[in-house]
């Protein structure tokens, strides 16, 4: 009888935790329109032929508006802009002095950007991801995303809370290779000048249309 009622206070202990997540998710939508954070992201891609997987981490700065608006910048260990200014998807890669031009509304429906930044509210996000809680890990609370479209290569996405604070991103590609973004310094709500999301291809830089 004392197993049985464990069990029962622990399952529903988890059930508890994991609806925050849920409730987390809900909260930041509704109350955090802008964002500024740094990032550390770990890209880790599955071995090929018996070889070991491989991962290579990047350091940066985030910034979001919503809907629609965000920035990515990479500094270490390559420099790589990437711009969104509620049309244009910009990519600018520094070594190369490439930039890619793309459409924003045909690449970002399904992506993790829409979890952060394009959907205004929990219903237009709900109209693109399955979302269900998830386990409590790391001290944070999770909210598992699936792209309703099966036509992309995003397969998942975990988004990570500590409390009502967006603090992590662990994103899973078609391919296999997983992405975890972790931010500190979260700043919700700040004030960011227009200029933050405005973005002009460097002189010479070669633009590629798509």
């Amino acid at each position: 009888m004392k197993n049985i009622a464990t069990t029962i206070l622990i399952a529903a202990t988890a059930c508890a935790a994991s609806a925050d997540g849920m409730k987390s998710l809900e909260s930041f939508m509704k109350g955090t329109q802008t964002g500024r954070a740094d990032f550390t992201q770990t890209v880790t891609s599955p071995g090929k032929d018996g070889q070991a997987a491989r991962s290579k981490t990047s350091t940066g700065s985030f910034e979001f508006q919503r809907p629609g608006r965000f920035k990515f910048v990479y500094k270490k260990p390559f420099e790589q802009t990437i711009v969104a200014d509620g049309q244009t998807l910009w990519l600018y890669d520094v070594d190369l002095n490439q930039v890619t031009q793309r459409s924003q509304a045909q690449v970002l429906g399904s992506t993790p950007a829409a979890l952060l930044a394009s959907a205004p509210d929990m219903s237009v996000l709900k109209t693109e991801f399955a979302l269900e809680a998830a386990p409590d890990q790391d001290g944070l609370q999770w909210v598992q995303a699936t792209p309703k479209g099966k036509d992309g290569q995003l397969k998942s996405v975990r988004v990570g809370f500590a409390g009502e604070q967006l603090a992590a991103l662990d994103i899973l590609d078609s391919f296999g290779q997983r992405s975890l973004i972790r931010f500190t310094g979260m700043q919700a709500n700040a004030v960011l000048p227009v200029s933050t999301f405005v973005f002009k291809p460097p002189a010479r830089a070669d633009v590629v249309r798509q």
